[in-house]
């Protein structure tokens, strides 16, 4: 039986703003609106233009941000970030952002992504006298921009950035300046907004509509915003590159309230499961979304198909997600607690169950399971995204192809061990034709978990495996 270590984990979340008088309260709403991209840990720098005052902790942001913590955070500027570990792991010593104090001047650092070169990185900084505090990628950044020799910041910003490689939206905040960056291919997702005279930038808009703010657009591949006393300027580091956003962003990250390069993230989820109902059409007599990711394709499968939608599989919201489990057992019995299905809607009734995606075949195997102990007669099993298959580099945590169910066993052999009675994935011609976007953007996604074919070059050997508990 293939190994099974724990379920897909979103990247990280990052957000800023300047120019506003309560900017730590402001990033605080802002980061509530991230958590779903981070439960690890989060963390405030704020900056009152002579210093920059930090506060993080381990767990959710209610957790770290407790009564009084935020009066603390003075200023009108601030960056913040919510975490899952991928490249160095957990602890406290690696959540961020992160601080760097000189006798000049003080930065602080967040960072969505992972950096595949860091390793190499890492061993050149070492060989030349630097001491890293943390075993996270983003340090790596903090001691290039040290030692690049340039005195102005924003140039030492852009030539580090010319050395790293892999995906990444940065916020840097230093005493009198923010700046903001997008890697050359757009992996990560980064919008810019307003809040009054106030600039806003987080990684979804669902951030924006919390605390007000109006989008203005999205953070382009390749650019590098610089916002301070005299307003906001825009520059490059990087040649324009055909972007690649992670596909994964439409699929199973972003919030569905999210708007992404213009497209709305429910309506393109809502596609998709037209599009996988077109392709993978069951006979049956209900359809159920596995929630909350895959409620918008269940949606779209049901519209598409004629089969009604149903309220099949209720989630338990005072529940912690069961990733975190110390055992296999335990993180089993989770999804039991986690997810209830509902008898009077499945009973005597053959169920399409519609889920985002299979990672390692746990969780719906055990989906499966309570939809037949509560009386499903059949259960169709429907993906609205293609098998992955290649691990990912840039912020998930599938860095072997071990962890990868659909990596080492055929569909009908998939089938067979989540127990279902079929089973069929959405094919990525039908994920690009179902991502439509403003820019015309659908081709211009990274879909290496499903194809293998990287946007940028990768380093098996050196390149840090994501952490895992």
């Amino acid at each position: 039986m293939l190994a099974e270590i724990k379920g897909l984990n979103e990247e990280c979340g990052v957000f800023a703003i300047w120019g506003h008088k309560k900017a730590a309260e402001m990033t605080y709403y802002g980061l509530h609106a991230l958590q779903h991209r981070g439960q690890e840990g989060a963390g405030i720098v704020s900056s009152d233009g002579s210093k920059l005052y930090l506060h993080k902790g381990i767990g959710l942001v209610n957790d770290v941000f407790q009564e009084g913590r935020i009066q603390q955070l003075q200023g009108s500027s601030a960056i913040g970030h919510v975490r899952y570990a991928t490249q160095g792991g957990g602890g406290y010593d690696n959540v961020q952002p992160l601080v760097f104090r000189s006798q000049t001047s003080s930065m602080a650092l967040a960072h969505n992504g992972n950096l595949v070169n860091a390793f190499a990185l890492k061993t050149q900084l070492e060989a030349q006298g630097s001491i890293l505090q943390t075993t996270s990628d983003t340090e790596v950044v903090a001691h290039l921009i040290k030692r690049s020799g340039y005195m102005q910041l924003e140039d030492a910003i852009k030539q580090s950035l010319g050395m790293i490689k892999g995906a990444y939206a940065f916020t840097f905040l230093t005493e009198n300046q923010l700046f903001v960056a997008l890697d050359p291919r757009g992996l990560r997702p980064l919008s810019l907004g307003q809040l009054g005279d106030a600039y806003v930038v987080a990684s979804e808009t669902c951030a924006f509509d919390l605390i007000g703010a109006k989008y203005m657009r999205e953070v382009k591949p390749g650019e590098l915003i610089v916002i301070d006393k005299n307003g906001l300027r825009s520059t490059s580091f990087s040649s324009p590159m055909r972007r690649s956003l992670c596909s994964m962003e439409y699929v199973y990250f972003s919030r569905p309230d999210s708007n992404i390069n213009g497209q709305n993230v429910h309506a393109s989820r809502k596609v998709m499961g037209k599009q996988l109902a077109k392709e993978s059409f069951v006979d049956a007599d209900v359809v159920t979304g596995v929630p909350d990711s895959s409620i918008s394709a269940a949606i779209g499968f049901s519209e598409a198909s004629g089969i009604p939608y149903e309220l099949g599989l209720i989630k338990n919201r005072y529940v912690g997600r069961t990733f975190i489990q110390p055992s296999q057992e335990l993180r089993e019995q989770g999804v039991k607690m986690k997810l209830s299905p509902v008898r009077g809607i499945v009973e005597g009734k053959r169920v399409v169950m519609v889920d985002d995606s299979i990672v390692r075949g746990t969780t719906s195997r055990r989906i499966v399971r309570l939809l037949k102990e509560a009386g499903a007669t059949e259960v169709h099993v429907r993906i609205a995204s293609p098998p992955i298959v290649n691990p990912c580099y840039y912020g998930i945590d599938t860095s072997t192809k071990g962890e990868l169910i659909a990596a080492n066993y055929s569909i009908e052999e998939m089938r067979d061990q989540i127990e279902a009675d079929s089973l069929a994935f959405l094919t990525v011609e039908g994920l690009e034709q179902s991502i439509v976007t403003e820019n015309d953007m659908a081709q211009g996604i990274c879909h290496a978990c499903f194809t293998g074919q990287y946007p940028t070059e990768i380093y098996p050997d050196t390149v840090i495996p994501a952490y895992k508990d």
